[in-house]
Order: structure tokens, then C-alpha cells, then sequence
């Protein structure tokens, strides 16, 4: 039987699905993948059990001006 980790990425690889593969915490493996409109995480634990995260957004273009909002905003400490 493959591992959770393997048939993720094997899936990933059949959909031509861009990924990062990270490692955040000693016990778990991480996967980020992008598609339109959305950002999909994946911590795989040592026990074989996965959480996911997905993350929705707009395809949006904007200009400078929000990287500068996004900035100010942590600054100041993310309110």
C-alpha cells in the first residue's frame, strides 16, 4: 500500500498541479499547490493522517498600491 504522502502527489503529478513540498514541523511533511483562484495546503503526519487547508481568493490583478496596504497593515500589526 502507498503512503498518504506518495498517492497525494502522484494525483498532483496526473493533474500537471504546480507544488512546493516544505517541511514546518519535525512531524509532519507540507504541500502547497496552486490552482485559479485558490491555494491548497497539505501537512502530511508521520502517522499517515493529512489536514488540509484551502485558501480562496480572486484572480484580480491590482497594482503597487496593494502590496503597500499589505505592508502597512503587518506593520502595524496586522489589524
Amino acid at each position: 500500500m502507498s503512503s498518504a504522502l506518495f498517492k497525494i502527489l502522484k494525483h498532483l503529478d496526473e493533474a500537471k498541479i504546480h507544488y512546493f513540498i516544505e517541511r514546518h514541523r519535525p512531524e509532519t511533511i507540507d504541500i502547497t499547490a496552486t490552482v485559479v483562484g485558490q491555494r491548497i495546503e497539505f501537512s502530511v503526519f508521520e502517522d499517515d493522517h493529512v489536514e488540509i487547508s484551502r485558501f480562496l481568493g480572486s484572480e484580480d490583478i491590482e497594482d503597487i498600491k496593494s502590496l503597500d496596504e499589505v505592508i502597512e497593515n503587518e506593520l502595524r500589526g496586522g489589524d
